[in-house]
C-alpha cells in the first residue's frame, strides 16, 4: 500500500534499524517504547489487521521472528510478552498487522 508506513519500511523508503528479518517478516524497535525492550515484528506482505489474515502462512514468519528476536534480546529466560492489537478499540494505530515483542521488566496483568 502506498500510504502505509510499514510498507514503506519494508520497501526501504523509510529507514528503520532492523534487529532481525527472515523471508516473510522484519523486526525493528518501536519508536515509542513501552518497555526496556519493545520491538515490532511485521510481515513483509501488507495485511491491515488480524481480521484480514486469510492465510496463516503470512503470520508464521512473524511468530518465528518474534521468538528469535526475544532470544537475541535475552528475554527467553526471564519472559516476554507478544501483543497484536486489532482495530481501533484495541489501540491499533498502524493498519499493517504487527506484533509487539515486549520485555526487560516485569509485566502486569491484566493489560490495558
Amino acid at each position: 500500500m502506498d500510504d502505509c508506513i510499514f510498507c514503506k519500511i519494508v520497501a526501504g523508503k523509510i529507514p528503520a534499524k532492523k534487529v532481525g528479518e527472515n523471508e516473510g517478516a522484519i523486526a525493528f524497535p518501536d519508536i515509542n517504547p513501552c518497555a526496556p525492550v519493545h520491538i515490532l515484528v511485521i510481515p513483509r506482505k501488507h495485511v491491515a489487521s488480524l481480521n484480514e489474515v486469510e492465510d496463516g502462512a503470512v503470520m508464521a514468519p512473524v511468530f518465528a521472528l518474534a521468538e528469535k528476536v526475544a532470544r537475541d534480546q535475552k528475554l527467553d529466560q526471564s519472559g516476554w510478552r507478544a501483543v497484536i492489537n486489532t482495530g481501533p478499540d484495541a489501540n491499533q494505530l498502524v493498519f499493517h498487522v504487527h506484533l509487539h515483542v515486549l520485555g526487560g521488566r516485569k509485566m502486569g496483568w491484566p493489560p490495558g
